[in-house]
C-alpha cells in the first residue's frame, strides 16, 4: 500500500483504489489528506488528530464516506453531521472490521496520561491490514499481532524519549516512520529521531523520517 505522511499525526493510505486516513487533526493538511477518502479513522477527540470542522464537511460533502472512532467521538460526530449518522460507527478495543478494502483491527482504550488534573479519554490504536500501526496518543503494544510498519508518536505533553524508545523496542516493527512530531523544532526533532533510530536498530526496526506529504510504499 502507499502511506503518506501529513504534518504531526495523520496518515493517508492507499491500496487498490481504496483510500483510508487517520487523524486528520488541525496540525494537519487535512482537507488535502481527506480529498476523495472512503474511510476515516479516528484515534481520539483532541483537535489534533481530529479537526471537527473539516470532517464534518467531508461526510456531508461525500456520501460514501465512513467514519470509524471511539464512542465519545462517534457521539458527537453524529451530533454535528446528523446527515451522516448512519456512516459513522463507534469502535471498541479488540474488534476487528473493514474499511475501504482494508482489514482494520483495534486496540487499547485509554489515552496515555498527561497530569493528574487532566481527565482521561478514550483511545483507539488500529492496525491496518496487519500492517501499519497508528497507536494514536498512546504507547499500546498490539498483542497477538506482529506490526511490519509502525508509527510513532515521537513527542507529546505526555511522553518522554525513554518511552519512545520502549514501545519501538517492543514492537519490534521491521520498519518506523514518526507521527506526532508537530510540537518539535529541528533541535528537539534530531535528537529524539537519534535516539529512536540508534537504539530501534539494536532490535531489527529500521527508522525513516518522513517529511511532509511525503510517500513509502509499505
Amino acid at each position: 500500500m502507499k502511506l503518506t505522511k501529513y504534518t504531526h499525526a495523520c496518515v493517508r493510505l492507499e491500496k487498490e483504489g481504496g483510500v483510508l486516513v487517520l487523524d486528520p487533526g488541525t496540525f494537519s493538511e487535512t482537507a488535502e489528506a481527506l480529498s476523495g477518502a472512503q474511510a476515516v479513522l479516528v484515534t481520539h477527540e483532541h483537535a489534533d488528530h481530529l479537526d471537527t470542522k473539516a470532517v464534518v464537511e467531508a461526510l456531508h460533502g461525500n456520501q460514501d464516506l465512513e467514519l470509524h472512532a471511539p464512542e465519545p467521538v462517534a457521539q458527537q460526530l453524529r451530533q454535528d453531521a446528523p446527515g451522516a449518522v448512519d456512516r459513522i460507527h463507534a469502535v471498541e478495543p479488540g474488534s476487528s472490521f473493514q474499511a475501504a478494502g482494508f482489514d482494520i483491527r483495534s486496540f487499547g482504550g485509554q489515552h496515555a496520561l498527561i497530569h493528574p488534573q487532566i481527565p482521561m479519554v478514550a483511545n483507539i490504536g488500529f492496525l491496518v491490514d496487519q500492517n501499519v500501526y497508528h497507536p494514536g496518543d498512546s504507547f499500546i503494544v498490539p498483542d497477538g499481532v506482529t506490526v511490519q510498519t509502525l508509527l510513532v508518536p515521537l513527542h507529546a505533553p505526555w511522553s518522554k524519549s525513554a518511552e519512545v524508545v520502549d514501545f519501538v523496542i517492543a514492537v519490534r516493527a521491521p520498519r518506523a516512520f514518526q507521527i506526532h512530531d508537530g510540537l518539535l523544532n529541528e533541535n528537539g526533532l534530531g535528537v529524539v529521531e537519534g535516539h529512536v533510530k540508534r537504539i530501534g536498530a539494536k532490535y531489527g526496526t529500521d527508522y525513516r523520517h518522513l517529511a511532509p506529504r511525503e510517500s513509502v510504499e509499505v
